[in-house]
C-alpha cells in the first residue's frame, strides 16, 4: 500500500481547459484536487486565461461571473448546471464557442462522453437568445467546426518539452497528414516532420507521436502544427502553442 501524503496535504493532477485562440478551441494546463475532478476543471475554466494565456491571445466566451452549480456524471454524459450569468449575451458564435468550451474541458476526463446543459437548475433545450437547440447530450463531434484542423492535446501551452517529446492530440485533414514544427528559443527550426491522424479528410482521427529535435539554444519555442495547400504549396497554420524548449 503506498504510503499516505503527510496531513494537510492533498494530491493534485493535472487537468486541461479549453479556451479560445482566435476563433478555435485551445487547451491550457490545469491542476485539480480529486475526487472531483471534473468540477475542479470547469471552476478553472470559469475563472478564464492567466495572464500569461492572455498574453499569447488566449481568451474566453464564456461571461465573466459565470459559476458551476454542479456537475453530476452518470453513465459518461455529464449534466453541467451553470449559473444564469453562463448565457447572457453574444451572438451565435459566442454561445456556441462557451458551450463548445466547457464540453472539450468535460470530455477531457475519460468518464466523459457528452454533455447535459442546465441553467440555474433548469434543463436546456435552446441556449440563449439564438436558440441553438440542444435537445439532448452533446459532445466534441457537434463542435467540430470550432476545432482547429489539429488540435495538439498535449504538450500545453506554457508546457516545459524535452527531446525526444511526444506530442498527441487529433486532427481533421487531408489524407489525414500535416506538419509539426518545433522552433527553439533562437529561432531555429529544431525539427519539422510529417504525421498522420488515423483518419481525416472529413472525419477527424488521432495521432500520438515522439518527435526527435535538435536545439541550439533552451528557452521560449513554439510547436507548430500546419499543412500545406495543395493549391501552391505554401504551408497553412492550424495550431501553434508556446512551450520551453530545453536542448
Amino acid at each position: 500500500m503506498p504510503p499516505s501524503p503527510p496531513r494537510g496535504t492533498q494530491r493534485q493532477v493535472r487537468a486541461s481547459v479549453y479556451f479560445l485562440h482566435g476563433e478555435k478551441i485551445s487547451p491550457a494546463p490545469r491542476t485539480v484536487t480529486p475526487p472531483a475532478t471534473a468540477a475542479g476543471a470547469l471552476r478553472a475554466l470559469l475563472a478564464g486565461p492567466s495572464r500569461y494565456e492572455r498574453g499569447q491571445r488566449r481568451t474566453t466566451a464564456i461571461p465573466s461571473g459565470t459559476a458551476l452549480r454542479s456537475i453530476v456524471v452518470c453513465r459518461h454524459v455529464a449534466t453541467v448546471d451553470m449559473s444564469g450569468r453562463y448565457d447572457d449575451g453574444g451572438g451565435s458564435l459566442s454561445m456556441r464557442a462557451r458551450l463548445a468550451q466547457v464540453v472539450f474541458t468535460a470530455t477531457r476526463f475519460p468518464a466523459i462522453e457528452k454533455v447535459r446543459f442546465k441553467v440555474d437548475g433548469k434543463p436546456v433545450t435552446s441556449f440563449g437568445g439564438e436558440g441553438i437547440v440542444l435537445n439532448g447530450p452533446v459532445g466534441r463531434a457537434d463542435f467540430e467546426e470550432l476545432a482547429p484542423l489539429v488540435l495538439v492535446e498535449s504538450p500545453l501551452i506554457g508546457d516545459t518539452v524535452r527531446m525526444p517529446v511526444r506530442v498527441w492530440g487529433s486532427a481533421n485533414t487531408f489524407e489525414a497528414t500535416f506538419r509539426l514544427e518545433i522552433t527553439d528559443a533562437a529561432g531555429h527550426t529544431a525539427a519539422d516532420v510529417y504525421a498522420t491522424a488515423t483518419s481525416g479528410s472529413g472525419t477527424r482521427g488521432t495521432f500520438d507521436m515522439t518527435i526527435p529535435y535538435r536545439a541550439t539554444r533552451s528557452g521560449p519555442g513554439l510547436l507548430t502544427a500546419y499543412w500545406n495547400s495543395l493549391e501552391d504549396g505554401h504551408a497553412v497554420t492550424e495550431d501553434t502553442v508556446p512551450v520551453t524548449v530545453m536542448r
